[in-house]
């Protein structure tokens, strides 16, 4: 699947922020809440998996300006992520 980057700056691709804006942009209130497993110690069940490795050379390489952005791939991942939630519910 393709997706057309023209509307992005290479600003919000890099900070995952929206299409950046000329003049006075204004910034919104949002809140933000992290669920129980987010905030769990890293070394207990509820805790997601984490590769140290992997995160300290994504880190290097965003720092170093070689991080790049594949965004064919992060559309068929969400998209298969939205099949699996729709095949899911339709199970129960």
């Amino acid at each position: 699947m393709k997706i057309d980057t023209s509307t992005f700056s290479a600003a919000s691709v890099r900070t995952g922020g929206s299409p950046a804006k000329t003049g006075n942009a204004s910034r919104s209130n949002e809140a933000v809440s992290l669920s129980a497993a987010s905030t769990a110690p890293l070394d207990s069940p509820q805790a997601p998996p984490v590769n140290a490795a992997k995160i300290q050379e994504i880190k290097q390489a965003i720092a170093q300006g070689r991080f790049e952005i594949n965004p064919e791939a992060i559309a068929d991942g969400l998209l298969e992520t939205a099949r699996d939630l729709v095949n899911s519910q339709r199970k129960a």
